[in-house]
């Protein structure tokens, strides 16, 4: 192929650690890339994001104000920076939308990612992280630049508040990513996972608190959801971290949790796409 100005990662077998690093990273690149092209859907979801904040954010008010200035242990401050920032981190986590692996799945494009030396899970999560740089430089300050425009926000108090949350996103991704593959991966038992995603769309927001905090549900029952469910860690932990909802040692142990249930969820995605693979291979798929 003379001419032509390209290289593929390969992993060799002296420099395992560096060809991994580096082969994740251009596959990382190409998701950044990928979703950089979609320049008016991005001009789009954000002025979506931002009128859907006027109105979580007076809705939260009008509530926080029966209640004397103060709703599930926030004030009117927390309130209005938990709906702005939520905004923001709603394209970022990236709860919705992706259909990438159940697409493939459907059509049967799936068997090409099963050829290549990347495993599709670990192609899948740095493609995501990819889209989630590029949410980042892109779809994360329009609604929090608006939302200061028009509400006075709480603003970190804390040192370690602002690493954590840092910390507590990258979390959310790794985790959002590990459920929406699952939710996909049903398409290799049930041909197509509409259904299952529909589910997804309708449950996800509400236990994840992209609706409304969920400090605002009974406490066992919040616990009850936090404890049991990966959902939370999406975006009620790294809004809850931001706003300063809790002490610094309750701050911490939500990220602990929600750094375990990001673990559990890829490991369990790993799991089923291996489970999925031999079942397509006793089929002859």
């Amino acid at each position: 192929m003379d001419g032509l100005d390209a290289s593929v990662p390969t992993i060799f077998p002296r420099r395992p650690v560096r060809s991994s690093v580096a082969t994740f990273g251009a596959l990382a690149w190409s998701g950044f890339r990928r979703y950089a092209t979609y320049r008016t859907a991005m001009a789009a979801g954000s002025f979506t994001n931002v009128v859907f904040g006027f109105l979580r954010c007076y809705v939260l008010l009008a509530v926080a104000a029966g209640a004397a200035g103060r709703a599930g242990g926030y004030d009117a401050r927390q309130l209005a920076t938990f709906v702005w920032v939520g905004q923001g981190l709603l394209y970022v986590v990236g709860i919705w939308g992706w259909t990438d692996l159940a697409d493939r799945i459907r059509t049967g494009d799936i068997a090409a990612d099963l050829l290549r030396p990347v495993p599709p899970v670990t192609a899948y999560l740095a493609a995501d992280l990819g889209r989630c740089g590029y949410g980042m430089l892109t779809r994360f300050g329009p609604p929090v630049l608006v939302g200061a425009l028009f509400f006075p926000l709480a603003t970190p108090v804390r040192w370690q508040t602002v690493p954590l949350f840092a910390v507590s996103v990258l979390l959310a991704v790794i985790g959002s990513f590990g459920c929406r593959y699952l939710v996909n991966a049903t398409a290799y038992w049930l041909g197509d996972a509409r259904g299952p995603l529909m589910f997804w769309t309708l449950g996800s927001g509400m236990l994840a608190g992209l609706y409304f905090p969920l400090r605002l549900l009974p406490d066992w029952l919040t616990v009850t959801i936090w404890v049991t469910t990966p959902l939370p860690g999406l975006l009620q932990t790294p809004l809850d971290v931001l706003v300063e909802r809790d002490p610094p040692g309750r701050q911490a142990g939500l990220v602990a949790l929600q750094a375990v249930w990001a673990v559990i969820m890829v490991a369990l995605a790993q799991r089923v796409q291996r489970r999925a693979e031999r079942r397509l291979v006793v089929q002859g798929g």
